[in-house]
């Protein structure tokens, strides 16, 4: 009971420190996207904030089952208690946090005013190209669709008397982003989780339970990587590896078009929304069979020497 109790306080303090520091580092992200949009659109601070705090639960999920998993096998405890205790955590804490962005997106807000970026004749460039094109706005960023100048590499400088008919994109204001995209990547598929999972939880508590259970259980399932050798850091790195594998196979499964092939896999035997929370929870209780069947089989060899 004491290993369960330690497990309990160390998930709770790394979730809610996870999610308070991502959720800050997304807002900010998101107010600087914001601030690139051209023409300049009003939001509001609580819409970016519960965006925020929609990628940030995703991230504190996968991670704190990560590293809960991780002390748990260095630890070693229970593999049974440390699996059940981690899933009903989990599910506890999404349950939790998606209920109160539910009800503050129902909160009204007054919209941020907008600021304007630059006066006439502000330039915008794409440096992250080589073939750099630069785009001189000469009213202004509040008349984006108004008169401008091209700067197109090996070209004459090009003047445009209306934009409305040009299918020259301008570049964002440029703040520079040099993220890797393995990094991006990671940061799409989380989004594209949290909106799947938080997508059912607008059609109902029964289609999200059954599909944040059979994703969590899947995650927590995953222990036995974190077990694989006796460096705790490589397990933890092949841990994170499987994750990442978890997170982008539920990406690519959610998508229209393999939606559209499973539904016609299926016909009307099964419901397409229920096939992959099944597919999740089988593959969980495959992994758990398998974790079984290992240790079975190392305790008989030790009981032979």
């Amino acid at each position: 009971m004491r290993g369960l109790a330690k497990l309990s306080v160390l998930f709770s303090v790394t979730f809610l420190i996870f999610f308070l520091v991502s959720a800050g580092i997304r807002f900010l992200g998101l107010r600087v996207e914001w601030a690139q949009n051209l023409p300049p659109k009003p939001e509001t601070t609580l819409s970016l904030l519960v965006s925020a705090m929609h990628w940030a639960l995703s991230l504190t999920m996968h991670l704190t089952i990560l590293l809960s998993l991780s002390y748990g096998a260095r630890r070693k405890y229970f593999a049974p208690m440390v699996l059940i205790c981690v899933t009903v955590l989990s599910l506890v804490f999404h349950l939790g946090v998606s209920s109160a962005l539910n009800q503050l997106q129902n909160v009204p807000s007054a919209i941020t005013p907008v600021k304007q970026a630059g006066e006439n004749g502000l330039i915008l460039s794409n440096n992250l190209n080589r073939n750099e094109t630069a785009v001189i706005l000469l009213r202004g960023p509040m008349e984006p669709l108004g008169p401008r100048v091209t700067a197109i590499p090996d070209q004459p400088l090009q003047y445009v008397e209306s934009s409305q008919n040009t299918r020259l994109d301008l570049p964002p204001i440029p703040f520079g982003d040099d993220t890797p995209w393995f990094l991006r990547s990671v940061s799409i598929d989380l989004r594209l989780s949290e909106a799947q999972i938080f997508k059912r939880f607008k059609e109902g508590l029964h289609s999200y339970f059954i599909y944040v259970i059979a994703l969590i259980f899947l995650l927590s399932s995953l222990g036995f990587a974190i077990k694989f050798s006796v460096w705790p850091l490589a397990d933890l790195f092949l841990g994170a590896l499987a994750f990442r594998g978890i997170l982008a196979i539920e990406t690519f499964v959610n998508t229209p078009e393999m939606q559209e092939i499973i539904g016609s896999f299926l016909g009307n035997k099964f419901p397409v929304t229920m096939a992959v929370p099944a597919a999740f929870f089988t593959f969980g209780v495959l992994i758990n069979v398998y974790a079984i069947l290992v240790y079975i089989i190392r305790r008989r060899n030790t009981d032979d020497i």
